[in-house]
């Protein structure tokens, strides 16, 4: 049984917290708005009043937050997580926020803190039955440490040092987000030519699109269009200059999405008549 704070309990956050309490583990949790907490509580975690209660007492700290900005603020801000964090500690940074974030993160916590980051592949569903995908950048010691931990949560890949997992969970974003922007744009085809959106669909299953249209088609997923957008702004950002045409194609696509808040499968219209 291991000492877990969870900082951030959004839909992701909560679904991992609550796999850890299945799992065994003693669980602190925080979020910024403290009524979404309020149901772990029910469940057996402790819900902390600040990151730095939260972490106080913890072997392992897990940060699943919107982006880098907040991964600062909840680590160094007022009542901040890091200058409270047991020394032998380790660090678990889940969120997308990408590997030079990573990496600046590293060159800011304290000697005796270990990092890994462990971006995730899979949502909601996948986090609460253990069957997600890790993605774990790190020393082989750190990562080693924390394998029982996140092997809770599904299958852990040691991708490399500090920042690969964040570098892997970047690519795996990209090819997701350009395959789902590919499938609408080949479902308007479908339709300009009169191919009947049903027939379309069932062709599409066997071909090379099957998979996102499995992702598509999957209930309760959880990728908000605005997340996906800040993610392919930091492939943007990664790519600099190299032409990518196909990424910045996507992030037009999102940047064009009615409802920032819904899941990327809103994109790909799958009624059919």
């Amino acid at each position: 049984m291991t000492e877990i704070a969870v900082l951030g309990a959004g839909r992701m956050g909560a679904s991992i917290a609550l796999r850890l309490l299945d799992a065994g583990h003693r669980v602190a949790v925080w979020n910024r708005t403290a009524a979404r907490a309020a149901p772990l509580g029910q469940a057996g975690a402790r819900v902390a009043r600040t990151p730095a209660d939260a972490a106080r007492h913890a072997e392992v700290t897990v940060t699943m937050l919107t982006d880098a900005a907040a991964v600062q603020a909840v680590l160094f801000g007022p009542d901040g997580a890091v200058p409270a964090l047991p020394p032998d500690t380790c660090l678990v940074e889940m969120s997308t926020i990408g590997p030079t974030a990573v990496r600046d993160l590293a060159t800011r916590l304290p000697a005796t803190v270990s990092l890994v980051d462990a971006p995730v592949g899979g949502s909601v569903a996948a986090a609460r039955a253990g069957r997600l995908r890790v993605f774990a950048g790190g020393t082989d010691v750190a990562v080693a440490r924390v394998t029982p931990v996140l092997a809770a949560l599904g299958d852990v890949r040691h991708c490399g040092g500090t920042g690969s997992g964040a570098a892997l969970k970047l690519v795996l974003n990209t090819a997701l987000l350009v395959a789902v922007a590919g499938l609408a744009d080949t479902l308007a085809v479908a339709r300009a030519v009169g191919v009947d959106p049903a027939t379309a669909l069932d062709a599409l299953v066997g071909g090379p699109l099957g998979g996102v249209l499995a992702r598509a088609a999957t209930p309760g997923a959880d990728f908000p269009v605005a997340l996906a957008g800040k993610d392919l702004d930091l492939v943007r950002d990664a790519l600099g200059a190299a032409p990518a045409p196909l990424v910045r194609a996507a992030r037009t696509v999102l940047a064009a999405a009615e409802d920032p808040t819904a899941d990327i499968a809103t994109l790909v219209p799958l009624e059919t008549p």
